[in-house]
């Protein structure tokens, strides 16, 4: 019986599963009806993001809040990244960018800020300077200096997309809870980076944060939204669980202290190899904190 209850919940499980791919695509008689759920497919999936469970805190032992950055040109991060080009690709799969642009423009992401401690709220209009830059060429300038109207062809314009995006920046706590006897991480904000739209075609322009989104009000959102599983597509894992599970390789680039939170390329400067060994350093320290928990 248990070996028969065994195999029932296996199957359950990859006939479930299948459903997160493209939805039909094995039962479709044309290609509209790929992607388009049934009835009974909508009612099996309908689920949300694992809530988070309460933490009281007097149960926060100890707690370390971390800034670490995610280089896109690393291969395991390459799902927060692509697709960039969404021409002639299905509208199932998009990167984390345009995903989080999209629901910002539609307004179920509100709550975005200019830097990481979440003061200062922030518009889809306010941050548009970062976004888009609007210039005006040589022929355009002679065009008004003539007393002639503007021309839209004399017009340049520049958006930042999701092939600009070099990083993201995340913030986080490291927590060592006492009921639960283990170090847990919760995120608390992610950054897009990319480099400043107003040098971004000049030579190594400066990278800067386009905005903060404050994520747990993102997770429904990020939810929704999946990233390709390169091992498995019929299993696509959502935002959410790639951000919280930490499926992405980042590194510390600052750390709360008491010089005010000031980076590691502050007090390790121009040496790459130290601010590495630096940012390992960190990443030991509240490592070993749970280890030593245990150390008689």
């Amino acid at each position: 019986m248990n070996l028969r209850s065994f195999l029932l919940t296996v199957t359950t499980v990859f006939t479930v599963s299948g459903l997160f791919a493209q939805a039909n695509i094995l039962n479709a008689k044309s290609p509209e009806e790929i992607g388009v759920r049934t009835a009974a497919q909508r009612a099996i999936d309908n689920d949300k993001p694992l809530e988070y469970g309460y933490v009281d805190d007097r149960d926060i032992l100890f707690s370390k809040m971390v800034w670490e950055k995610i280089d896109l040109d690393e291969r395991a991060n390459f799902p927060l990244y692509y697709p960039i080009d969404t021409n002639n690709i299905g509208v199932d799969r998009r990167c984390l960018y345009d995903v989080l642009m999209k629901s910002i423009k539609e307004g179920r992401i509100e709550n975005i800020y200019d830097d990481s401690y979440f003061k200062t709220k922030r518009t889809l209009q306010d941050i548009q300077a970062s976004l888009v830059k609007v210039d005006t060429t040589e022929l355009g300038i002679e065009q008004l200096n003539a007393g002639e109207e503007l021309s839209a062809e004399y017009i340049d314009r520049r958006d930042i997309t999701a092939a600009d995006i070099m990083e993201y920046r995340i913030k986080g706590l490291w927590y060592f809870d006492k009921r639960q006897a283990e170090m847990k991480y919760r995120l608390l904000g992610i950054a897009p980076v990319a480099p400043d739209v107003n040098f971004i075609d000049s030579e190594n322009p400066d990278l800067v944060e386009l905005f903060w989104v404050f994520f747990p009000d993102a997770r429904e959102v990020l939810h929704e939204a999946k990233s390709f599983n390169n091992k498995n597509s019929s299993m696509p894992f959502s935002f959410d669980h790639v951000l919280n599970s930490r499926r992405f390789s980042a590194v510390i680039y600052k750390e709360e202290n008491v010089q005010e939170d000031r980076q590691i390329k502050d007090y390790v400067s121009q040496n790459a190899l130290m601010q590495l060994l630096e940012s390992e350093r960190i990443k030991d320290k509240i490592r070993d904190f749970e280890l030593d928990m245990w150390t008689y």
